[in-house]
């Protein structure tokens, strides 16, 4: 499995246009063969922080995520968003379920 975790900041005030648009992301992603998970999560401590937690089958299906319609989309809506560029570190998964 290939991990990659991303972390968003958001500018105050478009938290709920950011989780809108990345719902479309998240679902759209899901569908993708390659996907085994998308996770979207919240900050408690901080609504204007997001995580993304996505593991793909292998490195190739993340690769082809990137190409996907509603991902090039998500990341141009989201451009303005963005109190400071999102932060994403890619993992090679050892354990897992």
């Amino acid at each position: 499995m290939y991990v990659v975790c991303v972390t968003v900041m958001v500018k105050q005030g478009h938290e709920q246009d950011f989780i809108d648009a990345t719902e479309k992301n998240h679902l759209g992603s899901v569908a993708e063969p390659g996907c085994a998970r998308f996770d979207v999560l919240q900050a408690e401590d901080n609504p204007s922080r997001f995580f993304l937690y996505e593991v793909y089958r292998e490195k190739d299906a993340f690769r082809a995520h990137q190409q996907t319609e509603h991902y090039l989309a998500w990341k141009q809506t989201v451009a303005d968003w963005m109190a400071e560029p999102r932060q994403g570190v890619k993992h090679n998964s050892l354990f897992g379920l």
